[in-house]
């Protein structure tokens, strides 16, 4: 959720902290803060503002605060509204300590009871304000010791920064649960909860694992675990560019990562083939069921790879929403394997639904975007997509290079067990190879469907519908049009339609139907005509010069023809550019839609 940034080095430390927020600002924009140690003083200085990283930069314009050390943090409301007592830093009742924090601490009032006990005054609704006084109560005169005692004392999840004006010079950071890595440079050394954040200083990262400790000073970073063992790990060397974690000419991150598709799907062809998959394999040998698990964008994924396993491996395949699928009693042999998707790979309930089967037996694997993620690590096996760092809330290109994961498993799978021949393999993967020119097609249709969405932007509610492999897309379609535009949409099966949400339709509701040239076309126009029948204004998605469609449509907009399993590939970037536009058209922030998170790191 929260985006914490912390640094500690030779520079002003101020510049490096709201650069490093307005990176993680996709995180949660409801209200945001700094806090430095003042070279002059070692006294904390802290600003806090409740709105974007923009307001709290306008607050600290003339303000003169001099330090090297610092954090900061971008807030996504939990406990308490945005308001300047509840944004992060949270400060020490003596103002010795600063603290930010991503998570949940579930034994906050506990704890609260017992510092109000103490004498401790609180002025905020957060839980994050009781491991500022705790970082005070517990302070031994030796910052790790205090860190450790805190660690002891939390339950729940988090990511912690602290600065302290007793140790002037030295950043700590715990993490448990929640996102962190440590960015390592020479002569200065950073905390952030994701790579971005401070990838124009440095492309050396040590990833934190749950229960360890980072000390950092401008010269070093010392690794602890919650036994202050001290610990080796590896520097992971991120190839991502500065340009593409920024908009380089595109007017929104949304935007731009769209029109990234092709080659998101180029470079995860690349990822997939390169990949030794023995391990994988063996994993997957003798299973007789799969279950994915995801949330939101990565859940329809998941939908859509259901029906191309079934169909090429032959295996059954369960989708379920990973918040549910957590409570459920489980039914697990050693013959079940478990595909948890994730883009930021530290998605809350997949990374804990996953863990509960996996201790329960399970065989794991995991799909995301991020090298590094908690829910690679902790997985059996990973499956990266290649899509590069995605800024924008509303998830574009990641979704698609999940489905060229999910297609590739489910190919490499059936030519595994033999329930589909090399030479069909080699027909769907040619056929694949096409796929980005296709999407590159549908992109130059980008300024017809913007006069599109200029037609439809008033409209109060949306239906969309699909059949078989396009029914995922059709809910991906509608998700995408209500997060950020905030229109009402839905997303159904088209056949049904007349099992309820025909009663919706009239001369007001458009409906956008995925209407290909595939082998279910015939039974989507005659839904078509039931909704033309109640008035209701149709939006086809179509195969290029297929002219019955136009006949029973207000509006169609073409697609090229390619296999009717790959639809989905081309089908979702209309629908993509529909919502993208007919938001900026209502002047709405597309980047941050209100109440949204880009990483949702708490159940």
């Amino acid at each position: 959720m929260c985006g914490i940034i912390g640094y500690v080095g030779k520079r002003q430390a101020i510049p490096v902290l709201l650069q490093g927020l307005y990176k993680l600002e996709y995180r949660g924009y409801d209200s945001a803060g700094i806090a430095i140690i003042d070279k002059n003083t070692s006294e904390i200085k802290a600003e806090k503002q409740v709105g974007k990283i923009k307001d709290l930069h306008e607050k600290l314009w003339g303000k003169k605060l001099e330090g090297n050390i610092g954090i900061g943090h971008s807030r996504w409301a939990t406990h308490g509204s945005p308001s300047i007592e509840n944004a992060h830093p949270h400060i020490s009742q003596s103002k010795t300590f600063a603290v930010v924090h991503n998570g949940i601490i579930e034994n906050y009032i506990e704890l609260k009871n017992e510092l109000e006990n103490k004498g401790y005054k609180f002025i905020s609704q957060t839980d994050t304000e009781v491991i500022a006084h705790l970082f005070e109560d517990l302070y031994t005169g030796n910052l790790l010791d205090t860190a450790v005692k805190v660690a002891e004392k939390l339950e729940g999840a988090y990511a912690i920064g602290v600065i302290s004006k007793f140790h002037p010079d030295t950043l700590i950071a715990i993490r448990k649960g929640s996102p962190l890595v440590i960015g390592v440079s020479k002569d200065e050394n950073f905390i952030a909860s994701d790579i971005p954040a401070v990838l124009e200083y440095t492309k050396d990262f040590i990833i934190l694992d749950d229960n360890e400790i980072a000390v950092l000073n401008k010269n070093k970073v010392e690794l602890f675990d919650i036994g202050k063992n001290k610990l080796k790990k590896e520097i992971t060397k991120v190839n991502w560019s500065v340009s593409s974690a920024q908009k380089s000419g595109f007017k929104h991150f949304m935007q731009k990562e769209i029109f990234e598709q092709p080659r998101a799907i180029t470079d995860t062809i690349a990822g997939f083939n390169s990949l030794d998959k023995t391990e994988l394999f063996n994993i997957l040998e003798n299973i007789d069921r799969l279950y994915i698990i995801a949330c939101g964008t990565s859940l329809h994924a998941g939908l859509v790879g259901k029906f191309w396993i079934e169909k090429f491996a032959k295996i059954p395949v369960e989708v379920d929403f990973a918040s549910e699928y957590r409570y459920r009693d489980k039914i697990i042999t050693d013959k079940t394997a478990i595909i948890g998707i994730s883009q930021s790979g530290e998605t809350a309930d997949t990374r804990f639904a996953l863990l509960d089967a996996k201790n329960e037996g399970a065989k794991t694997i995991a799909i995301v975007n991020v090298v590094g993620s908690s829910l690679s690590r902790e997985s059996d096996f990973t499956l990266y997509t290649y899509s590069g760092p995605e800024i924008g809330v509303a998830a574009t290109k990641t979704f698609i290079s999940q489905l060229v994961v999910l297609f590739l498993l489910a190919l490499e799978l059936g030519l595994k067990r033999r329930t589909i021949s090399k030479e069909d393999y080699n027909y769907l993967i040619k056929a694949l190879s096409k796929i980005p020119s296709k999407v590159e097609k549908i992109l130059l249709l980008d300024k017809s469907i913007k006069d599109l969405a200029y037609k439809y932007m008033n409209t109060q509610d949306f239906l969309f519908l699909g059949r078989n492999i396009n029914y995922p897309i059709a809910l991906e379609g509608a998700l995408k049009l209500k997060e950020i535009s905030y229109i009402h949409a839905e997303g159904y099966p088209a056949g049904e339609m007349k099992h309820g949400p025909i009663a919706l339709i009239d001369e007001n509701m458009p409906v956008v139907a995925v209407a290909v040239k595939d082998k279910f076309y015939e039974k989507i126009l005659s839904n078509i005509q039931e909704v033309k029948a109640r008035k209701g204004k149709i939006i086809s998605i179509a195969t290029e010069e297929d002219k019955q469609i136009r006949q029973l449509s207000d509006d169609v907009i073409y697609i090229p023809k390619t296999l009717d399993e790959l639809y989905p590939f081309l089908t979702i970037v209309p629908m993509q550019l529909i919502s993208y536009h007919i938001a900026t058209l209502l002047g709405k922030d597309v980047d941050q839609p209100r109440n949204l998170a880009k990483t949702v790191t708490v159940e």
